[in-house]
């Protein structure tokens, strides 16, 4: 295996698992509404997705870092398309919110198994050929290819959506039983070993994963700046955009499902603008602190916008001022946190972290949710794009720490690039910055 395969096999993962997902994002609010759940009901069901990968980020992290990243991402892939078949089913039979709830719970335990899964083996396969690839710059660029996804996924999505709003849920069906074969084909563990697990064994490694989630990663000061500051953006973001839906078309005054397609799928384009802003950025001397802090502000002062305005152009604007500062946001965030976590760590404290940033978005979904009932959507956004400010401080306490994470420098091997950082600066350059150990239960 080569960095440019592996490099290669991770976007096409990324990019079919992703084009899989998005097909129902641009329906998914309307598809409840139309199922005869309330708003408040429908954002208890989202808010019980997000509470599933809390559940379930720990033991599917054991699996991770036990029978091995390929196994977790294609039972990653098998429970989604599973879990998509009963959210047909039970709006087919006309089930309450409980079986919504149920189901939902269990799609979180899928997006789990693939959350700090696919993460891992790219970094540990870049590692193992003892790439010098900027993380950065491959994150950026996986955001790029899962933002193109996303991008025919959504407009897929909106035009099915207007023909039925079941047929999008279909569609994802069907193509991710390609992902498992695509996946089972090109992904296999490099630089990690595969260890047995028994049924017997799942309760002590959970422990002793969790003991490893909550050492390597929250008694880490500097990440658990990094995972509260994702948590308090959650409250908002997860919300923010499947609001986005009903709100967009109250704005618009017309019921035509496609332009909420259209809509996502705009979305997706900004997030491509935000991952190419790093791929700039990552040439030169950077803090990534000070890209995650204006990206924040950004996103803060847009979701107020969005609230405050009547007019569909500036929310839209805001919009997507929001999904290109989350371009900028994803990738930085997932480089710090692998620049200082051991590579046996690796994807247990991707997914504590996973699991620390879904809580905002439980507490979020259903408290912005009861707000948009009792009120409106445009009081949610206010509040909430109020509320992510509150993360603004806690990046600045990241930044004021400083240390090798925070300081990006362009890899050796970008020709014509000056790679020379400031005196006293040290250079940090992707997965040559992975092999930084982390002490287990450091509490500075």
């Amino acid at each position: 295996m080569t960095t440019e395969r592996i490099t290669r096999s991770y976007m096409v993962l990324i990019g079919t698992y992703t084009l899989a997902a998005s097909l129902i994002w641009s329906v998914n609010t309307l598809f409840l509404l139309e199922s005869g759940l309330s708003i408040t009901e429908v954002f208890l069901a989202n808010a019980a997705f997000s509470a599933g990968m809390v559940i379930f980020e720990i033991p599917t992290g054991v699996v991770a870092d036990t029978l091995g990243r390929r196994v977790s991402y294609l039972l990653s892939v098998v429970i989604l398309a599973a879990t998509t078949v009963l959210y047909l089913v039970a709006a087919q039979v006309g089930a309450g919110i409980v079986v919504f709830v149920v189901v939902s719970i269990f799609m979180g335990l899928g997006f789990t198994f693939y959350s700090g899964a696919l993460e891992a083996w790219v970094v540990d396969g870049l590692h193992s050929v003892a790439s010098e690839r900027s993380l950065d710059s491959v994150f950026a660029r996986g955001q790029q290819v899962s933002g193109s996804a996303m991008f025919v996924g959504t407009i897929i999505g909106g035009f099915l959506g207007q023909v039925d709003l079941a047929l999008p849920f279909i569609a994802r069906t069907a193509v991710l039983v390609i992902v498992f074969g695509v996946a089972f084909t090109l992904m296999h563990d490099m630089g990690f070993e595969p260890r047995p697990l028994s049924i017997g064994d799942i309760p002590a490694q959970m422990r002793k994963q969790a003991a490893v989630g909550i050492g390597a990663g929250w008694g880490d000061k500097s990440l658990r700046l990094l995972m509260i500051s994702a948590s308090v953006r959650g409250v908002f973001l997860g919300w923010a955009f499947y609001a986005s839906q009903p709100y967009f078309l109250e704005l618009l005054d017309r019921d035509a499902v496609w332009i909420v397609g259209l809509i996502t799928a705009g979305a997706s384009l900004a997030t491509i603008a935000g991952n190419q802003i790093v791929e700039l950025v990552s040439r030169r001397c950077a803090r990534r602190t000070t890209m995650l802090i204006g990206a924040g502000a950004a996103s803060s002062v847009s979701g107020i916008a969005i609230g405050l305005t009547s007019s569909f152009t500036l929310a839209l604007v805001s919009l997507f001022v929001i999904s290109a500062a989350m371009g900028v946001i994803s990738p930085v965030r997932q480089a710090y946190l692998h620049a200082v976590t051991a590579r046996e760590n690796r994807a247990t404290v991707v997914s504590f972290d996973a699991m620390v940033s879904s809580i905002g978005g439980v507490g979020g979904q259903v408290g912005l949710g009861a707000i948009a009932d009792a009120r409106s959507y445009s009081a949610g956004y206010v509040v909430g794009g109020a509320t992510t400010a509150l993360s603004l401080p806690v990046l600045w306490l990241l930044r004021r720490r400083g240390g090798a994470a925070d300081i990006l420098a362009p890899s050796s091997s970008d020709a014509g690039v000056d790679t020379s950082c400031p005196a006293g600066l040290p250079r940090v350059t992707g997965v040559e910055a992975v092999s930084v150990p982390v002490a287990t239960g450091r509490s500075s």
